[in-house]
């Protein structure tokens, strides 16, 4: 019962829609009908508001870290693993958006940090490589997202593997028109700012 009790919790925290907040307390639009339509960080940064993209970012990633942490402190490792996993979940699939939410990329980075930081920072660095080489928040997700499995084992962490996975197979889900515009080469690149 407390394990389904955390997991609630981390979609429901998971499922708060800070970017599209965000954006319209700034008087931005609906992210809904700006750029990719995404509701994440990479969409709010083409409107050209840094900052509001950089708070979306954080908030992001912070609620899938504060998921994990609360859950690990009351609940224990499984509970954390669980609430995380379900954070991401949330954003991907928010409740209260209809189940149409984000790509889960800073939430997945914000999880994976919270629920091992050596692990977490290992995918933001190959985030933060593949962005400097290819300018593509896209690709560089992706890599992040393939790789971290495969770190969490060679970190021996098992237990990291599964949670692992669900996120990386829901990011390249949720990534499957930005994958085709990688292979036709028609992908934007970081910073372009989107007609609204």
């Amino acid at each position: 019962m407390s394990l389904m009790l955390w997991t609630v919790m981390g979609y429901l925290l998971g499922s708060i829609p800070f970017g599209l907040v965000i954006a319209r307390v700034l008087g931005l639009g609906d992210l809904r009908r700006i750029g990719s339509g995404n509701i994440g960080a990479t969409n709010v940064l083409r409107t050209g508001n840094r900052p509001a993209a950089l708070a979306t970012l954080l908030l992001d990633s912070g609620k899938g870290a504060i998921a994990v942490l609360l859950a690990r402190h009351f609940g224990g490792e499984t509970a954390a693993i669980l609430a995380g996993g379900a954070a991401f979940l949330g954003h991907c699939f928010p409740v209260w958006l209809g189940f149409r939410g984000g790509k889960g990329v800073a939430t997945f980075l914000g999880t994976v940090i919270a629920l091992h930081w050596p692990l977490g920072l290992a995918a933001c660095a190959i985030w933060l490589l593949t962005a400097a080489i290819s300018r593509i928040s896209s690709l560089s997700a992706l890599m992040a997202a393939a790789l971290t499995p495969v770190l969490a084992w060679a970190m021996g962490r098992a237990d990291l593997i599964l949670v692992s996975l669900f996120m990386a197979a829901l990011i390249f889900l949720r990534h499957r028109a930005n994958i085709a515009r990688l292979l036709d080469g028609s992908e934007p690149r970081l910073g372009r700012k989107s007609p609204r």
